[in-house]
Order: structure tokens, then sequence, then C-alpha cells
């Protein structure tokens, strides 16, 4: 069965990240004055041409309009760094800016920018907004100091020759910048907007909590990378094939195992994630044995050492009929739901209590219980809700295991039950049960309800044993947490695969029509959530009906307009191998690209049946095709160790075979 687990604080600071570059080091500011470039001087305007639209940015700010015509960038640009600017915000702005035709970028803090020697034509403020050269510059660019200042929110104003990007924190300088690197329109240009944003949801991310082969370490400090980029901030660390986190909980760490935990902790703070640390005790815990419970403190201060500030305990998957030692018998009496409730809080606050507790830079403890899922109170809920100390965070998987949708409601009385917010672990896109065999789960994000950050701490996503083609669901789920009253699964959809295929239109089509054939998401039943190859299914519908109707014309006309998007799907797998740039997306696909390879041949084929039939009635010869290539397709299995469970690769299924097998009696 999957597996559930937890994240961090949503009530305390983020825990400190990388080295600050900035002026608060050299002027004090209570007595910093704005220099001239940032008093209130109105922006001057260059002469680019407006853009057409605003530009997407995703996740979808929370306030975003238009500030007129392109900002156009010069081949020299100024960066003045204010506070809160670590390295990791000033290489995406760099980065942002040379993606825009810079060739030379002058950094000076904000201390020491008044200075006229060499000012650029466009200069880029950063820093915290806390800063007053900062705001003032914000001020003078059309931006807005918001009131109230909530964690790693930000505001961006880009306006005339002024770029100002001003953080509420270090975190909400970096998100500032990945907004920036969004805003580039051309190869001169940058959109002029005005923004004013923050997350809806402190806690966004993923779990990797799947069964079956695990991901790589080079997987994992990509997925670090790439979280930063999309805005999500908390990755837990639960692989199945880490026998340190649950079967030898109590062991500690080789020293090649605990370097490699140092390397991803380091990963995830450079790209402003919180790296959590999950500890699984249950299958052989004394809950009532001071050493056991020493002996958990004592792991979870290893990886303490190792600089993770984020922790949790997971006690899902195991049973509450029998106790591990005769000692918790004695203490909590016959085993059950509610003596279980009682000793997992006794744990879980020890832990708090005297781990969490004696570090103030640790973030509250995190927990997974074992009823994970759905809303009912029972006895473990109702000692758990009254016991366990407020600040522990507890995770829940919605009104199932694998949900078919979760409502406001939903998540409200799951955070009644419970008696605090829940944080969701929401199993999608996870393909280790045995609907998703043969399958990659990327449909869009969808069928969570706009409002769920009134009742939610945050979400994670439990994502596929591919972890490269999991980023499709991954930035959905990021921007949902981000903004779920303004998030549109379809505009994020596109913007996955725009993003996937480095801004390329060809490449972004390639992929959308290669996502829909992989948009089928099941659940543990018989009902699946996400409908396969919407898009697919619908132009072949049309295609049918217009071809039943019996109109030479009208059938001529569907043949095209059918064809047309048989050589977007036939085409796909060349595109996307030739466009995508990641190597992993395409090791990790390639049976499903190869298996497309042969269905849009196969398609192709059909059609040219049709089109025989059509104009001389016979196409046997090309329906024959068809079918052999139908038959080479449906032969394609997942690549043997890499996924659970393994079988026969799915493309469109139910969908494309059942259309290239009735054609031949349309």
């Amino acid at each position: 069965m999957i597996r559930m687990s937890a994240s961090h604080p949503y009530c305390l600071p983020r825990v400190p990240r990388l080295p600050l570059l900035g002026a608060a080091a050299l002027l004090a500011l209570g007595t910093l004055s704005a220099p001239a470039w940032a008093a209130g001087r109105p922006a001057t305007t260059s002469a680019p041409a407006p853009s057409a639209a605003t530009p997407v940015v995703t996740p979808t700010p929370q306030h975003m309009k238009s500030a007129g015509r392109d900002l156009r960038v010069p081949d020299r640009v100024r960066l003045v760094l204010g506070d809160d600017v670590d390295a990791a915000s000033i290489d995406v702005i760099k980065k942002a800016l040379t993606s825009a035709g810079a060739r030379h970028i002058d950094t000076a803090a904000a201390a020491t920018a008044a200075s006229p020697a060499g000012r650029a034509k466009l200069t880029v403020v950063a820093g915290s907004v806390k800063d007053r050269v900062v705001a003032a510059a914000l001020r003078a660019t059309g931006g807005t100091v918001p009131g109230t200042l909530v964690a790693e929110g930000y505001s961006l104003a880009s306006r005339g020759d002024s770029i100002v990007l001003a953080g509420n924190d270090g975190d909400g300088v970096y998100y500032a910048a990945q907004t920036l690197r969004q805003l580039v329109t051309g190869k001169r240009t940058v959109a002029a907007v005005s923004i004013t944003d923050h997350p809806a949801m402190p806690l966004r991310g993923s779990i990797e909590g799947f069964y079956g082969a695990p991901w790589s370490h080079t997987d994992r400090l990509d997925q670090l990378a790439f979280y930063g980029d999309i805005k999500a901030n908390t990755y837990i660390y639960t692989p199945k094939d880490d026998a340190y986190l649950r079967d030898e909980w109590r062991e500690p760490y080789p020293a090649d195992k605990l370097a490699d935990l140092r390397e991803l902790i380091d990963q995830a703070t450079a790209h402003h994630v919180d790296f959590t640390y999950a500890l699984s005790p249950g299958l052989s815990v004394c809950y009532s044995d001071p050493a056991d419970v020493s002996a958990l403190k004592t792991k979870l201060g290893t990886l303490y050492d190792q600089g993770a500030r984020s922790f949790y305990v997971a006690l899902d998957d195991i049973s509450y009929t029998k106790w591990n030692c005769e000692a918790d018998q004695e203490k909590y009496g016959a085993p059950g739901r509610g003596s279980a409730g009682q000793a997992q809080a006794d744990l879980l606050n020890a832990v708090q209590h005297d781990f969490i507790d004696t570090r103030p830079d640790a973030a509250p403890l995190q927990f997974v219980p074992t009823e994970y899922s759905d809303t009912a109170d029972s006895a473990y809920k109702s000692v758990l809700r009254e016991q366990l100390d407020p600040k522990v965070v507890v995770q829940w998987t919605g009104t199932d295991v694998v949900p078919p949708s979760i409502s406001v409601a939903d998540a409200e009385a799951a955070s009644a039950v419970w008696g605090r917010k829940v944080f969701l672990w929401d199993n999608y896109p996870v393909n280790d049960y045995g609907q998703t065999t043969g399958r990659l789960l990327m449909a869009p994000y969808d069928k969570r309800e706009a409002g769920l950050h009134k009742a939610l701490s945050g979400i994670v996503l439990n994502p596929m044993n591919q972890a490269a083609a999991s980023k499709v669901a991954l930035f959905g789920g990021a921007s949902f947490a981000w903004n779920d009253e303004d998030y549109d699964p379809a505009r994020t959809w596109r913007a996955a695969a725009g993003y996937l295929a480095g801004g390329d239109p060809a490449t972004t089509r390639a992929l959308l029509a290669f996502f829909d054939t992989q948009h089928l998401a099941p659940t543990f039943g018989d009902t699946d959530w996400q409908p396969q190859a919407p898009e697919l299914a619908a132009r072949l519908a049309d295609f049918t009906e217009a071809w039943n109707s019996g109109s030479r014309a009208r059938r001529q006309a569907a043949l095209r307009e059918l064809g047309a998007y048989a050589d977007v799907l036939a085409g796909a797998p060349e595109q996307i191998r030739a466009g995508v740039g990641d190597p992993a997306f395409l090791a990790q696909t390639k049976p499903w690209l190869d298996a497309l390879d042969a269905w849009g041949g196969s398609l192709d084929a059909t059609l040219d049946g049709l089109r025989a039939r059509l104009h001389s009635g016979s196409g046997d010869a090309d329906f024959a095709e068809a079918a052999e290539l139908a038959k080479q397709a449906a032969a394609y299995t997942t690549i043997p160790g890499t996924t659970r469970p393994q079988g026969t690769v799915k493309v469109a299924d139910g969908v494309l075979d059942t259309f290239i097998e009735r054609a031949p009696t349309l």
C-alpha cells in the first residue's frame, strides 16, 4: 500500500539560508537614506514595443498588473543589493538578466549605489523590503510596500529603467528572483509589471514516500533544484530503500550514506527548500522503553548535526492490534485504538519537548498517524486530539488513500477531528499500486477545491518512481499550494510543458500531446478520477461523428483536421527527444515514447486506410499495417527494476487502440 508522512512548521520562521550579502553590514538601517536613484525620481520610459500580454507567471501571483511598455534590457545592467540577498538569489537574477540580453552586470551594495560612476541604463534593486533603500526604490518604480509582511512573500516592480525585487524575508527575495526569470519577454525585453505576492500555504512540495524503485541521489539533487524554481519549500525524505529509516532505525548511518544526506541537505538549503527527515520506528519500537525513545532522539540529532532542521515521525502502515514489547502491554493495557493513541502521544510529545523544543531553530515535529485517511472520529484520533502537543503537525491523505477529489469541507472535517490544521499528503502522481501498472500519471493537478488554504497547513505530493516525469504534477501541486484561489489546472499544465521544453513552442506542443496520452489517474478502486486522453478522445469523437454523417466533404475535412493532430502525435517522440534538455526525463519516459512512436505510426496508417477507402473504396493494406504497428506498440514494457509494479506500457489505452481497432468498420 502507498505510504504517508509529514512536513514542516507552519508557525515558525524558516531556517536561515546561505550567508547574506547586502547593505546591512555597511550601514545601520536607522540612518540609511535612499540614494538619488531611489528617492522618488519618476521612472523614465524607453521605447520598446509594448508586450501583447502580461506573461504567465507560475505560481500565479496574488496580485499582478501590467505597468505599461516592456523594459529594454541593455548590454550593461547595474545590480544593487540590499539586505537578505543570498548567493542563490543573485545567481537567479543574473541568469534572468543574461537570458534577456545583458552582457555585463555591475554589482554594488545599496550603500554605495548612489555613485554616478558607470551608471547603467537599467538598474535592478534586490533586497529586503525592510531595507529603507529597497523600499524607497520599490515605491519609486510604482510598487507597493505591503502592510503585512507574510513569510516568503515579496513585491516586484518593473518600469522604465528600474526593476525592484523586495522580499519580505530572504525566501521572498529568492522567489521574487524566480518571478523575474519568468518576466523575460524577449532577447532584449522584460515585462513591466507591479506584483505583490505571498504563498497561501506555508508548506509546499513533495514527499518521497512511494514503494518500488527509489530515486537516485542524482534524481534527488535535481528535484531539490527544481523545487526552488517552482517555489516549493518542502522535501520530505522517506525513501523505502533507506533501511536506516525503518527496519534499522536505531542504527547510525555509515559515513558514506551520511555524506549523501549532508549533500542533499546543503542542496535543499541552497534552493530555499526545507529538507525534512522522517523516521519510521513503528514496526519495532517499544513506546515505554526509555532506551528506544532516546535512540529515536539520537538518530534525529545525527541529522540535525548535518544541517537538517525539520523532522517527523511516521507511524503509518503499522498495526495497533499488537505491541512490540511486553512492557507496552503493562503500561498501556491491551492493544487497540485508544491505547495505541496514548502510546504514540507519549512518544511524540517526548520528541517535541525533549528534542525539538531544546533547539530553537528546529521546526515543530511532524507526524503521519496510523489512521491517516478519512475524517471519521475514533478512540485513536480522540486521544491524540486531546493529548498531542498542539505544535505537532499532523498529516492526512484526504478522504481515502488515493482521493478522487478534496473539498474544503473535507479538509475542515479533518482539521476538526485532529484539533489543528492538517497537512495534506496527496497521493498523486504516485504509481506504485496495481491500478497504475504500466502508467505515467501526467494529468494536471486537479480536483482540489479553491479555498483549501483555509483548512490546510500545506500540501506535499507523493510522486512517481520516475522523478523527472513527476515534475508535471509537482509543478501543479506547488502552484496550487501557493495560490489555490487563482489556480488554473490547464494553464499550469501548459506552463509545466513549457518549462520542460525550455520555452520552445514545438516541444511544448509535443509534450502536451504526450501528456494527454498519460492522462488517466486511477484510485485504489474501479473509479478513475482523471480520464484517459481527453484531448485525443474528443478529436476522435468529432472525427467519428463527421465520418458517420455520410457527407464526402465532411469526411475529407475531418481527415484533414485529425490528420494534422495525428502528425503532432506521431512526431511527438522525435520532437521531445530533440527539444527536452533533461536527459533523465528522456531516459525515464523512454518506453512510453517508444510506444507512442509505434502508436502514432498506427494512427497514420489508419487514416491512410480511411483516405484510400474514401477515394477508391480500398484501404486493406493500410489497415493491416496499422494493426501490425498497434501490436508492436502494445508489446512495450516498463524498464525492469525501475517501476513498481512492472508491466506493459499504456498509451492512451481505451481511446487510441479502440479507434484503430474499429476504424476499418467505420
